[in-house]
């Protein structure tokens, strides 16, 4: 009887654990695309508001209307939304659990005035809350190629996220459009209905700008996050307003507790970017003279994937695009954490020089629920780029 009940007791647990791990679709990647898995692929696009199964393409009416006037339902009657002047439109509303996989968007107008906001479960303020630009890495309003792992800006203006945000209850993202103009909107949410581990924490992202920095005042990237989480990524659009090198300065993670000391304190600007040497390549010209020029780079994890150099008339300043994503180092917190970095050039004499720079700042981390409420957003006249 014994030895039927530990084979009892055996077979319990083991039916347990496989239960425990069976796959729930949310961390799709080519080491396990072959795992099958019972989450349920759904997509909202402005063919299928709602993402309902077998009810894509059945528009009658929309953006398309005209061009499809000879064909008929079915023939990409409502490819976009016209999102009119200051007003909020609903992207994707999902009730259930699961997981947003990938967002695609194309939208016209000012990308600064336009205003993404997600919301998890019950929220009603929101975890993300960013200009559409700033979030996908275009925050100067130019389009620059960006090519990494979390984010993918495609010719001519195609922005895409694969940050993966799981969801318990429900998911809503809505656009404000802030502009006086109407604005167009192409886009696709791409998302599975599945079981959310206990152990998943929620996507946040939060966007500043400064502009100026006071003198000898660190730019504060986030601060007054509070629960247990990780900081899993950087976008910064910063713009120069003196001559010479900008990024001496170093970033600071203050985290549990930390108080006027850091424990993390990068050795600087360039170097958080995994750059180095002002990311110069040096290069001989026709003349066979040596240039030394900003390199653009574009990877995985990290780039300086946009350098605007000014056209020597109206567009004078330079302007900088740089991303770090914390995806094999994430920065891990259990109660608050705090993030800061200097804007420092050089002086005569050899000296650091503190600077007064236009800086733009979209973080990305996870955490526990609830959050604090972010700083207000800035106005339009200060989100504008000029």
């Amino acid at each position: 009887m014994q030895k039927f009940l530990t084979i009892g007791i055996a077979f319990f647990i083991l039916t347990q654990i496989h239960a425990q791990q069976k796959f729930n679709g949310i961390n799709a990647n080519l080491s396990n695309i072959f795992q099958l898995s019972d989450a349920k692929t759904r997509s909202i696009s402005p063919e299928n508001f709602n993402g309902e199964k077998g009810k894509g393409g059945m528009a009658t009416t929309g953006t398309g209307s005209g061009p499809s006037r000879d064909l008929g339902q079915g023939w990409k009657v409502s490819p976009s939304v016209v999102i009119k002047s200051k007003t909020t439109y609903t992207v994707a509303e999902i009730d259930g659990s699961g997981s947003i996989q990938h967002i695609w968007m194309t939208p016209t107008g000012n990308w600064r005035f336009s205003i993404l906001r997600f919301y998890w479960d019950d929220e009603t303020t929101p975890s993300v809350e960013v200009p559409v630009g700033d979030f996908f890495g275009m925050g100067w309003g130019k389009y620059a190629p960006l090519n990494s792992l979390a984010v993918t800006v495609n010719p001519g203006s195609a922005f895409n996220c694969y940050w993966p945000m799981p969801f318990r209850k429900k998911c809503r993202i809505t656009m404000e459009n802030i502009a006086d103009e109407d604005m167009v909107l192409y886009y696709q949410v791409d998302y599975i209905l599945t079981d959310v581990s206990a152990d998943a924490a929620y996507f946040h992202a939060q966007f500043r700008r400064t502009n100026p920095l006071p003198y000898k005042t660190d730019y504060t990237l986030v601060d007054g996050i509070k629960g247990k989480g990780q900081y899993v990524g950087t976008y910064m659009a910063w713009g120069v307003h003196n001559n010479g090198w900008w990024g001496e300065g170093e970033i600071k993670f203050f985290m549990d507790g930390d108080t006027q000391y850091p424990t993390i304190c990068g050795t600087g600007t360039e170097d958080y970017f995994c750059g180095s040497y002002d990311f110069d390549t040096r290069k001989k010209n026709a003349a066979g003279v040596d240039e030394v020029n900003y390199t653009e780079f574009s990877t995985a994890y990290t780039g300086l994937h946009q350098v605007i150099r000014g056209d020597g008339h109206y567009q004078m300043a330079q302007r900088f695009g740089l991303y770090r994503w914390h995806i094999t180092d994430p920065i891990r917190f259990e109660k608050d954490l705090r993030v800061t970095i200097q804007a420092l050039g050089w002086r005569d004499g050899g000296r650091y020089l503190p600077l007064k720079d236009d800086i733009s700042s979209t973080v990305f981390w996870y955490q526990t629920e609830p959050h604090n409420a972010f700083p207000k957003l800035p106005t339009k006249d200060e989100l504008e780029v000029n």
